[in-house]
């Protein structure tokens, strides 16, 4: 009966999350979640730092294990690194603002150490990301937002169904944000990906997001649409994180 109510409850739902619960040095990280989202969702995810944000994102993609709940994505139960040999999800890219490409290699290597799709579809990818011109280049001769968006397309010719990108725009100046977002924003018009962005900066989020999710220690505050968020924001905590004087 329970199996028969799960799946019911997550049919129409690329992931689910269901009583997820974290601890870390005894104190709780995540408060059992609860919580889905459909294909092609875009999902902003906010709150204070140490609000459980990473951790979250972590759990989902398989790199971190809940201390006890579930995970599933497209029905079927993603295993974090206490029960498989090589944690992370295979149809969940995750990216990281730490992220890391090996140094002195040509890009052009790097990603075809990666590259899950089509030659023609990845070379559409390079294009949308604004690397095409840097495949001959090295990775110690790139600047920052160049090596930011080399790490995303990366990320996306693995062939992931669901993409996480945990503040994609800290660490670049103005300019290299303004093209990270626009490549966002292209990527999304191009592939039905669901994706969980975070971010700090709530204009990065509010044209973007399906919904999104306020995160204060480790429980969601508010989840709605940015529209009625910003309308009516729950409490000062929620109007302090969207910008918004009460």
């Amino acid at each position: 009966m329970e199996v028969a109510l799960r799946t019911l409850m997550y049919t129409n739902n690329e992931l689910a999350l269901e009583k997820v619960f974290k601890t870390a040095q005894g104190r709780p990280v995540l408060k059992e979640f609860n919580f889905s989202l459909q294909k092609g969702e875009k999902l902003g995810l906010m709150g204070e730092t140490g609000s459980g944000k990473t951790t979250l994102l972590k759990i989902i993609a398989g790199l971190v294990q809940p201390t006890s709940g579930n995970v599933y994505f497209q029905q079927k139960k993603v295993e974090g690194p206490d029960e498989v040999l090589l944690p992370g999800h295979p149809k969940i890219g995750y990216l990281s603002q730490h992220f890391e490409l090996l140094n002195n290699y040509f890009v052009h290597e790097i990603l075809d150490m990666h590259e899950k799709i089509e030659h023609r579809d990845a070379a559409n990818i390079y294009q949308i990301c604004k690397i095409d011109h840097l495949l001959n280049r090295k990775t110690n001769e790139l600047s920052g937002g160049e090596r930011q968006r080399i790490a995303l397309a990366k990320t996306l010719i693995s062939n992931p169904s669901m993409i996480l990108l945990d503040e994609p725009f800290s660490n670049l100046d103005g300019i290299n944000r303004k093209i990270i977002q626009t490549v966002v924003n292209d990527i999304f018009k191009e592939k039905n990906l669901s994706c969980i962005m975070v971010a700090h900066n709530p204009g990065e989020l509010l044209s973007w997001a399906d919904r999104l999710m306020i995160l204060k220690e480790g429980a969601v505050v508010q989840l709605d649409t940015p529209q009625r968020i910003m309308a009516t924001p729950l409490n000062t905590y929620v109007a302090d994180i969207i910008g918004k004087t009460l």
